[in-house]
Protein backbone atom coordinates (compact mmCIF):
# COMPACT_ATOMS: atom_id res chain seq x y z
CA UNK A 1 0.00 0.00 0.00
CA UNK A 2 1.03 3.61 -0.51
CA UNK A 3 2.73 5.28 2.42
CA UNK A 4 1.24 8.43 3.94
CA UNK A 5 3.31 11.25 5.42
CA UNK A 6 1.67 13.97 7.50
CA UNK A 7 3.22 17.38 8.11
CA UNK A 8 1.22 19.23 10.75
CA UNK A 9 1.70 21.58 13.71
CA UNK A 10 1.65 25.31 14.46
CA UNK A 11 5.00 26.12 12.86
CA UNK A 12 5.67 27.37 9.36
CA UNK A 13 7.01 25.02 6.71
CA UNK A 14 4.47 22.24 6.32
CA UNK A 15 3.82 22.89 2.65
CA UNK A 16 7.49 23.74 2.22
CA UNK A 17 8.49 20.29 3.52
CA UNK A 18 6.11 18.67 1.05
CA UNK A 19 7.53 20.75 -1.79
CA UNK A 20 11.02 19.65 -0.81
CA UNK A 21 9.93 16.06 -1.39
CA UNK A 22 8.43 17.18 -4.69
CA UNK A 23 11.77 18.62 -5.78
CA UNK A 24 13.55 15.41 -4.82
CA UNK A 25 11.02 13.32 -6.73
CA UNK A 26 11.26 15.53 -9.81
CA UNK A 27 15.01 15.21 -9.71
CA UNK A 28 14.54 11.50 -10.37
CA UNK A 29 12.17 12.17 -13.25
CA UNK A 30 9.04 11.16 -11.34
CA UNK A 31 5.54 12.58 -11.69
CA UNK A 32 4.31 14.90 -8.93
CA UNK A 33 0.70 15.98 -8.41
CA UNK A 34 -0.24 18.72 -5.92
CA UNK A 35 -3.87 19.20 -4.88
CA UNK A 36 -4.35 22.39 -2.90
CA UNK A 37 -7.38 22.63 -0.62
CA UNK A 38 -8.53 26.11 0.49
CA UNK A 39 -5.94 27.81 -1.72
CA UNK A 40 -6.49 29.87 -4.85
CA UNK A 41 -3.59 32.33 -5.24
CA UNK A 42 -1.58 31.65 -8.37
CA UNK A 43 1.44 33.87 -7.69
CA UNK A 44 3.28 31.44 -5.41
CA UNK A 45 6.54 29.92 -6.57
CA UNK A 46 5.17 26.40 -6.38
CA UNK A 47 2.34 27.35 -8.75
CA UNK A 48 4.40 29.41 -11.19
CA UNK A 49 7.13 26.78 -11.60
CA UNK A 50 4.91 24.05 -13.02
CA UNK A 51 5.46 25.04 -16.67
CA UNK A 52 9.19 24.40 -16.29
CA UNK A 53 8.94 20.67 -15.64
CA UNK A 54 7.62 19.49 -18.99
CA UNK A 55 4.45 17.88 -17.63
CA UNK A 56 6.06 16.11 -14.66
CA UNK A 57 4.68 18.57 -12.09
CA UNK A 58 1.04 19.64 -11.87
CA UNK A 59 -0.76 21.73 -9.27
CA UNK A 60 -4.54 22.04 -8.98
CA UNK A 61 -6.27 24.48 -6.65
CA UNK A 62 -9.65 24.14 -4.95
CA UNK A 63 -10.21 27.32 -2.98
CA UNK A 64 -12.53 30.28 -3.29
CA UNK A 65 -10.94 33.39 -4.79
CA UNK A 66 -11.85 35.74 -1.97
CA UNK A 67 -10.53 34.44 1.36
CA UNK A 68 -13.06 35.09 4.13
CA UNK A 69 -11.37 33.46 7.12
CA UNK A 70 -11.73 29.99 8.63
CA UNK A 71 -14.65 31.02 10.81
CA UNK A 72 -16.74 32.01 7.77
CA UNK A 73 -16.33 28.93 5.60
CA UNK A 74 -19.56 27.50 4.27
CA UNK A 75 -21.32 25.54 1.54
CA UNK A 76 -19.18 26.88 -1.29
CA UNK A 77 -16.05 25.68 0.48
CA UNK A 78 -17.60 22.29 1.21
CA UNK A 79 -18.38 21.89 -2.46
CA UNK A 80 -14.81 22.77 -3.40
CA UNK A 81 -13.49 20.12 -1.02
CA UNK A 82 -15.85 17.56 -2.50
CA UNK A 83 -14.75 18.59 -5.99
CA UNK A 84 -11.11 18.20 -4.99
CA UNK A 85 -11.69 14.73 -3.60
CA UNK A 86 -13.57 13.60 -6.69
CA UNK A 87 -10.98 15.14 -8.99
CA UNK A 88 -8.12 13.44 -7.14
CA UNK A 89 -9.78 10.02 -7.07
CA UNK A 90 -10.51 10.17 -10.79
CA UNK A 91 -7.07 11.46 -11.70
CA UNK A 92 -5.22 8.77 -9.76
CA UNK A 93 -7.55 5.96 -10.77
CA UNK A 94 -7.28 6.82 -14.44
CA UNK A 95 -3.52 7.22 -14.16
CA UNK A 96 -3.19 3.69 -12.84
CA UNK A 97 -5.83 2.28 -15.16
CA UNK A 98 -7.76 1.15 -12.09
CA UNK A 99 -11.11 2.23 -13.51
CA UNK A 100 -12.68 1.13 -16.75
CA UNK A 101 -12.56 3.81 -19.41
CA UNK A 102 -16.26 3.39 -19.99
CA UNK A 103 -17.21 4.36 -16.44
CA UNK A 104 -19.63 7.28 -16.36
CA UNK A 105 -18.13 10.53 -15.15
CA UNK A 106 -20.71 12.78 -13.56
CA UNK A 107 -18.94 16.04 -12.84
CA UNK A 108 -16.98 18.61 -14.80
CA UNK A 109 -14.07 18.23 -12.37
CA UNK A 110 -13.87 14.50 -13.09
CA UNK A 111 -14.00 15.14 -16.83
CA UNK A 112 -11.09 17.53 -16.42
CA UNK A 113 -9.17 14.90 -14.48
CA UNK A 114 -9.77 12.30 -17.17
CA UNK A 115 -8.56 14.64 -19.91
CA UNK A 116 -5.50 15.49 -17.84
CA UNK A 117 -4.61 11.83 -17.38
CA UNK A 118 -4.88 11.14 -21.09
CA UNK A 119 -2.63 14.04 -22.05
CA UNK A 120 0.00 14.24 -19.29
CA UNK A 121 3.45 12.73 -19.54
CA UNK A 122 4.62 9.98 -17.18
CA UNK A 123 1.01 9.37 -16.18
CA UNK A 124 1.47 7.52 -12.91
CA UNK A 125 2.06 9.98 -10.06
CA UNK A 126 4.99 9.00 -7.87
CA UNK A 127 4.11 11.65 -5.29
CA UNK A 128 0.67 13.03 -4.43
CA UNK A 129 0.56 16.08 -2.16
CA UNK A 130 -2.77 16.92 -0.51
CA UNK A 131 -1.96 20.42 0.64
CA UNK A 132 -4.07 21.75 3.57
CA UNK A 133 -6.27 18.67 3.71
CA UNK A 134 -5.70 18.60 7.48
CA UNK A 135 -7.16 22.07 7.82
CA UNK A 136 -10.10 21.25 5.58
CA UNK A 137 -10.88 18.30 7.85
CA UNK A 138 -10.45 20.41 10.99
CA UNK A 139 -12.95 22.94 9.59
CA UNK A 140 -15.40 20.10 8.95
CA UNK A 141 -15.70 20.84 5.26
CA UNK A 142 -16.34 17.13 4.68
CA UNK A 143 -17.37 14.33 7.04
CA UNK A 144 -14.29 12.77 8.62
CA UNK A 145 -15.48 9.30 7.65
CA UNK A 146 -15.62 10.27 3.99
CA UNK A 147 -12.16 11.79 4.17
CA UNK A 148 -10.72 8.66 5.77
CA UNK A 149 -12.28 6.46 3.08
CA UNK A 150 -10.87 8.84 0.46
CA UNK A 151 -7.37 8.34 1.89
CA UNK A 152 -7.80 4.58 2.20
CA UNK A 153 -8.69 4.37 -1.49
CA UNK A 154 -5.57 6.34 -2.39
CA UNK A 155 -3.42 4.07 -0.21
CA UNK A 156 -4.28 1.17 -2.50
CA UNK A 157 -1.93 2.54 -5.17
CA UNK A 158 1.34 0.95 -4.12
CA UNK A 159 3.64 2.91 -6.42
CA UNK A 160 2.60 6.26 -5.00
CA UNK A 161 3.54 8.20 -1.87
CA UNK A 162 0.97 10.54 -0.30
CA UNK A 163 1.81 13.68 1.67
CA UNK A 164 -0.83 15.54 3.69
CA UNK A 165 -0.16 19.02 5.04
CA UNK A 166 -1.92 21.53 7.27
CA UNK A 167 -2.47 22.40 10.90
CA UNK A 168 -4.71 20.38 13.18
CA UNK A 169 -4.27 16.94 11.63
CA UNK A 170 -7.19 14.84 12.90
CA UNK A 171 -6.43 11.70 14.88
CA UNK A 172 -8.23 9.66 12.25
CA UNK A 173 -5.63 10.78 9.67
CA UNK A 174 -2.76 10.07 12.02
CA UNK A 175 -4.10 6.57 12.67
CA UNK A 176 -3.80 5.55 9.01
CA UNK A 177 -0.61 7.51 8.28
CA UNK A 178 2.81 5.88 8.27
CA UNK A 179 4.72 9.02 9.31
CA UNK A 180 3.47 11.98 11.34
CA UNK A 181 5.76 14.99 11.61
CA UNK A 182 4.82 17.90 13.89
CA UNK A 183 6.39 21.27 13.06
CA UNK A 184 6.46 23.56 16.08
CA UNK A 185 7.05 27.28 16.18
CA UNK A 186 9.92 27.96 18.58
CA UNK A 187 10.90 31.50 17.63
CA UNK A 188 9.88 34.20 15.17
CA UNK A 189 10.36 37.97 14.74
CA UNK A 190 7.81 40.37 16.21
CA UNK A 191 7.18 41.67 12.70
CA UNK A 192 6.88 38.94 10.11
CA UNK A 193 8.09 39.58 6.57
CA UNK A 194 6.54 38.04 3.49
CA UNK A 195 9.46 37.50 1.15
CA UNK A 196 8.95 36.52 -2.47
CA UNK A 197 10.53 33.13 -3.03
CA UNK A 198 10.62 32.30 0.68
CA UNK A 199 7.10 32.66 2.12
CA UNK A 200 5.55 32.46 -1.32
Amino acid sequence: MAEIYIFTGSGAGKTTNALGLALRSLGHGHKVIVIQFLKYWKQTGEYLVQDRFDGLYEIHQFGRKDWIGLENLGDEDKKLVKDAMEFTETLVANSYSALQSSKNISSLRSQKASAFCRNSQNKKPHLLILDELNLAAHCRLAPIGELVEFLKKLKEYTEMTIVITGRHAPKEFEDIADYVNVIEEKKKPKEMKSIKGIQW
